[in-house]
């Protein structure tokens, strides 16, 4: 039961720190040469969302909603607010997986990551209602 908790921590913490770093999302510009300029930028970053990507905003303030209440759950479990968890961190993966809509070139690896921890949250939520 504790080493569940734990990991119900981890995973939001370590899917925050990633969101902070300046690479998880990108941006391609068009060059006179005719090969893209490729940018990236921290899923914080409101260049993206001014470009239309609204995506990696979302998800950085939805983890973040995650975070604070997995450590509410943390000092007190409720199985209502287990359910909470769930359905932001399962939110929270979609709109990671938002960028997808405009080709595999504006996904980095960082941005795989996150949605794959952000899966895993779901994930261990789900088992713990089961």
């Amino acid at each position: 039961m504790k080493m569940k908790k734990i990991l119900l921590l981890f995973l939001p913490l370590v899917s925050l720190i990633l969101e902070l770093l300046p690479y998880g999302v990108v941006l391609n510009f068009a060059n006179p040469d005719g090969e893209p300029w490729r940018r990236t930028y921290s899923y914080f970053s409101l260049t993206p969302f001014g470009y239309a990507n609204f995506g990696p905003l979302i998800t950085a303030i939805l983890t973040c909603v995650l975070l604070v209440l997995v450590v509410v759950y943390l000092f007190k479990s409720y199985k209502g607010l287990n359910i909470a968890i769930m359905n932001v961190s399962g939110f929270a993966t979609a709109a990671s997986l938002m960028p997808l809509m405009f080709g595999f070139s504006y996904i980095t690896v960082i941005g795989v990551i996150v949605s794959v921890l952000l899966a895993a949250t779901f994930g261990v939520c789900f088992i713990k209602i089961r």
